[in-house]
């Protein structure tokens, strides 16, 4: 009963928290020069008509007139600068905003990486402080930095996106909302030189900008707004409830090469299912701090970091026997879906990892845990 009264008590909390946050609101696109910056300018002036009290927090015109044109009118909040290797940079003045509290205040570039030595390393965790301090945000991000998508988005481009956003910032939003443009309309504002200044065009259509990645960029985007929107509904809309709670646990060894590959998917995985989920490490005696190599210790700490910023919750336990492990920490936090990577083709690995893999079916087939296999 105790217990009873204490999570009533801790989701009234919650509630109250919720309601003092400010409203964060996304513009999604599937990549540069769909209009996402211009929306949020026509957004602003459209804000301000109505007598709400909105500001310019850091807007990036990238120097295209219509856009640049749109922030006549419009109240700009001066931003910091920074004198850095020798010379001055600007940023966004997160104290600035706090301090002249605005209604909303408008933060393009959410992916940005802040200069060295600013409160924060990112500018997705300024938004998270404004947020926080009770003010709206508006902001804007390609759909190649969100953190899960990074592989696919190399995949589909070659180009390894560095600036990334965490899907739990992404989660955070109250509304998400799609800028959408055919390849044809993108390529064509993009010969226009709407998008690059002429001598970065011929460049761009070469590479990112090829049609057939921009089909795919298209798809991750409306699959991921999709997924948004679905999550939206089924945390809203009163009467709907999933019967079935899925809850995924990703299982990594310290072989750095696969497992960014099985926590990315995992974390697109649930989600997609709106679900918890885990990141399990099991160290056996072979992988224990004085016998594993530096590199090995390295490369997991910056696994366990990634998937903390995807949401996950690190389980690290020892057992000389990886498949018991998988499955008694499967059993006590209730895991619906077990995601493990495939092993490498060299004979003793499949050797190795087979004996694991067979012990795990065995051990899953009088329960209901799925066993996910990630390539």
């Amino acid at each position: 009963m105790d217990t009873e009264k204490e999570n009533n008590v801790r989701h009234f909390l919650d509630l109250i928290q919720k309601s003092r946050r400010g409203k964060f609101k996304v513009y999604i696109g599937m990549s540069a020069g769909v209009g996402k910056t211009f929306r949020m300018l026509q957004e602003a002036h459209s804000l301000l008509r109505n007598g709400i009290d909105v500001k310019i927090g850091y807007i990036e015109t990238h120097n295209r007139k219509e856009t640049h044109d749109l922030l006549d009118g419009l109240p700009v909040i001066p931003r910091r600068s920074i004198f850095y290797k020798g010379k001055y940079l600007e940023e966004l003045d997160v104290q600035a905003i706090i301090n002249l509290r605005p209604e909303v205040v408008i933060v393009d570039e959410l992916a940005h990486t802040n200069i060295e030595g600013s409160k924060n390393e990112k500018r997705w965790q300024d938004v998270m402080e404004i947020l926080e301090a009770g003010i709206n945000v508006i902001s804007a991000l390609n759909i190649q930095h969100i953190e899960s998508l990074n592989e696919d988005v190399y995949e589909i481009t070659g180009i390894e996106v560095k600036e990334r956003v965490p899907d739990s910032a992404l989660k955070a939003a109250d509304e998400v909302v799609n800028i959408d443009l055919t390849a044809d309309e993108l390529i064509t504002r993009l010969k226009e030189g709407k998008i690059y200044t002429a001598d970065k065009i011929s460049n761009a259509l070469s590479n990112f900008f090829k049609a057939e990645h921009i089909l795919q960029l298209r798809e991750l985007a409306l699959k991921e707004v999709a997924s948004q929107v679905e999550r939206k509904v089924e945390s809203e809309v009163t009467g709907l409830k999933n019967f079935k709670q899925e809850r995924f646990m990703a299982c990594i060894s310290s072989n750095h090469v696969t497992a960014k590959t099985v926590i990315r998917k995992t974390a697109r995985l649930a989600n997609y299912y709106h679900s918890k989920w885990f990141l399990l490490y099991v160290e056996t005696p072979a992988e224990e701090p004085d016998r594993i190599a530096l590199d090995k210790q390295r490369h997991l700490i910056n696994n366990f970091k990634l998937a903390t910023e995807l949401g996950a919750e690190i389980i690290k336990v020892q057992h000389s026997r990886v498949a018991t492990a998988i499955t008694k920490q499967a059993e006590e936090r209730k895991i619906t879906t077990i995601c493990i990577g495939k092993p490498h083709l060299t004979l003793f690995k499949v050797i190795l990892s087979t004996n694991i893999f067979n012990a795990l079916l065995t051990k899953l087939s009088s329960s209901d845990t799925d066993l996910i296999i990630l390539s």
